[in-house]
């Protein structure tokens, strides 16, 4: 068995519309991976694809389609449904038995091709009670929105802040499909989906294709002169029905404090030199901060207007722009590792933070109002 697993390479495709096929993409960003790494698909041990086949890939038979593309016909390998933050642990694991050296964790989505987002989230919810009622996860978020800023008194120019900051990072993305320079009044004055959400504080449907190579120890040693190490991972999962949930607590503290332990991390607001939080609405940066213990609770609106988590701050917050900028349903938490590795290699191009990144966090969210999350502490010596 090793006793950590490294990652030694990443690659993504670009959020906006593509005319490429979904087979073609998940081809490209393997294959990219993997000569990154300077490794042939027969050196890959195993694969998990995150994958959310019908709702988001329209298509049937699981993992059947794709297989081949992602370079793993013939092989060991499984598939993680819904939020790819999990199908990283899932990979890890699978290195940290012993039985693979190397493990490929690739996610698929083409929002594109999609329907809207709240059209298939409509499904998550019972068929009896809410379904009928069109709860969706924008009218849930609304709900949690509301929530929050009645507990802790966080007004709408706060919220909307957040989406000032991120689709401002996003002008340095080249990958990013949703970008610009807003004042907070034209984000409030964007239309509203939900109360009191605006479009500008919701996440667009974008393409992304992404892959992580992990490796062992011993191997990663071999493949790459930095590797990165998964140094903390942490999941946890709420009760399904929102009536039975408090919308401002949830097990994002409980997913935390698991990576948080395996890491070695005793206080996240000075130890994690930067995160990547999956915000899909501009709101949820500030609780997921507050959950994540980067600031108080109550103080996510505090830690935004002292400037810490802008990208030249003391803590900086989705500089890639986040899932605001670029919103692969299922791609979007392993998205997270990704930009969190280019960051601590000091590989991130533009969008490269002004300090030094030894530690940063990456972070996943599926269902509504948060009812599962996934954290990753990234490391390097």
């Amino acid at each position: 068995m090793t006793d950590r697993v490294g990652i030694v390479a990443v690659a993504q495709t670009a959020g906006a519309p593509s005319d490429e096929n979904f087979y073609d993409l998940a081809f490209r960003v393997t294959r990219r991976c993997l000569d990154e790494a300077g490794v042939s698909r027969d050196e890959v041990g195993t694969v998990v694809s995150a994958a959310s086949d019908i709702f988001h890939g329209s298509i049937s038979c699981a993992n059947a389609y794709y297989w081949e593309a992602v370079g793993a016909f013939m092989k060991n390998g499984t598939r993680e449904d819904a939020e790819s933050l999990f199908a990283l642990g899932y990979g890890a694991m699978r290195v940290l038995s012993g039985h693979h050296e190397t493990a490929l964790v690739v996610a698929l989505c083409k929002g594109s091709e999609n329907p809207e987002n709240d059209t298939l989230t409509g499904f998550f919810t019972d068929p009896f009670h809410l379904r009928p009622l069109g709860v969706n996860e924008t009218s849930a978020a609304a709900l949690q929105m509301q929530c929050y800023q009645t507990r802790h008194g966080v007004d709408r120019e706060s919220c909307a802040a957040v989406a000032v900051k991120n689709l401002g990072n996003a002008l340095d993305n080249p990958l990013a499909h949703r970008k610009g320079r807003y004042t907070v009044d034209e984000v409030l004055a964007s239309p509203s989906p939900a109360h009191p959400l605006t479009e500008l504080e919701c996440a667009p449907k974008s393409d992304g294709f992404v892959a992580v190579l992990l490796a062992s120890e011993k191997r990663a040693r071999s493949l790459c002169d930095r590797p990165v190490w998964l140094s903390g991972y942490g999941s946890a999962v709420d009760t399904y029905h929102l009536g039975d949930r408090d919308l401002c607590e949830g097990v994002l503290p409980a997913a935390a404090a698991r990576a948080y332990r395996m890491a070695g991390i005793q206080d996240p607001a000075r130890e994690i030199h930067l995160a990547e939080i999956t915000e899909p609405y501009a709101f949820q940066e500030l609780l997921w901060c507050e959950h994540l213990g980067l600031c108080e609770p109550g103080g996510g609106a505090r830690l935004l207007a002292s400037g810490a988590t802008q990208r030249d701050g003391a803590l900086p917050v989705n500089p890639s722009g986040g899932v605001l900028a670029n919103n692969p349903y299922v791609s979007r938490g392993l998205q997270r590792v990704a930009e969190a590795f280019l960051q601590i290699r000091g590989e991130a191009g533009e969008r490269q933070v002004s300090r030094e990144v030894r530690t940063a966090l990456a972070h996943g969210t599926h269902g509504f109002c948060g009812q599962c999350h996934a954290v990753a502490v990234l490391s390097i010596e």
